[in-house]
């Protein structure tokens, strides 16, 4: 079996689809908020991350290759039970890697700009990360190799799932049966993920499977009595394409400059995290909305 790329095959029906959800937002037939230049940073910052990536593409394949040739295993690509196994492992690897990337500011740094619209819709998915691959968070699945998968067979699945995902990203679909909501990553569950409400904060990491994050206790179902609010805690208020990419990088450069004596916590620490505790993480926003909720009833 050739190994193919699923995203560069999707990429047409990606901007078929965005057209079709603006053309039916228009006509009143589908919720879809769309604002011409955050919508402009989405496809641009999708644009230059497929740029980006090439900077450090072989760099992590040729640690894929350097990984499997030291395999405990000898997993063909061509057998339908290696997929089912690689389709669990694979999607159990991206909810470590997207928890981690929300949990630790320095992987965060990295993927922050996926989360800066404050608008939901099928553009946002396309607003991809240009320091993933210097973060380093490739190397996370090359476990995968060292047990006998292929490389090549790991990227078909990775492009898989960033597909998959791609679709989750709207509010014109509300709720899917109830049983594809419990197994499945569905757009209710990720515009939790999405939403800066404390409540719904570091919440719902699944790729493809909603299984891991209630597994790992990280799951919180949308609500229909509070609605998603879009973005992050401190809104950038820009569409400064520069800034949308880097700007946590810079923030975290300026706390190191100011504070070397706490650079692990600065750099390795929640986002949010201070060493006076004058800021806010998720973790002390939600600690508030409990107690004004306690406090109101």
């Amino acid at each position: 079996m050739k190994a193919f790329d699923p995203v560069q095959m999707a990429t047409p029906l990606f901007i078929i689809t965005i057209i079709l959800e603006i053309v039916l937002a228009r006509f009143g037939k589908a919720k879809a908020n769309y604002e011409t230049r955050d919508t402009a940073v989405s496809l641009s910052m999708g644009l230059f991350s497929g740029v980006a990536g090439l900077l450090t593409a072989g760099v992590a394949a040729a640690a894929a290759i350097w990984a499997w040739q030291y395999r405990v295993f000898d997993i063909p690509m061509t057998a339908i039970w290696a997929w089912v196994a690689l389709i669990l492992l694979e999607d159990l690897t991206y909810y470590w890697f997207h928890r981690l990337s929300h949990e630790r500011r320095f992987w965060w740094a990295a993927h922050v700009n996926h989360h800066t619209s404050q608008h939901y819709n099928l553009s946002t998915a396309l607003r991809q990360t240009w320091t993933g691959g210097l973060a380093g968070t490739w190397a996370l699945w090359l476990p995968l190799a060292f047990l006998g998968f292929p490389p090549a067979m790991i990227a078909i699945q990775k492009g898989v799932s960033l597909v998959y995902q791609y679709w989750i990203h709207t509010e014109a679909i509300r709720r899917l049966p109830v049983w594809f909501e419990a197994v499945f990553n569905t757009p209710s569950h990720h515009r939790v993920h999405h939403a800066r409400n404390p409540r719904y904060l570091d919440s719902n990491y699944a790729g493809i499977l909603i299984v891991w994050d209630k597994l790992f206790g990280t799951f919180q179902p949308e609500l229909d009595e509070e609605p998603c609010r879009y973005g992050i805690v401190k809104n950038l208020a820009t569409f400064n394409i520069l800034r949308v990419a880097f700007h946590e990088w810079i923030g975290m450069a300026a706390d190191v400059l100011r504070h070397p004596r706490h650079v692990l916590g600065y750099v390795f620490g929640r986002p949010g995290w201070s060493h006076d505790g004058s800021r806010d993480t998720s973790a002390t926003l939600k600690a508030a909305w409990v107690k004004s909720r306690e406090k109101d009833g």
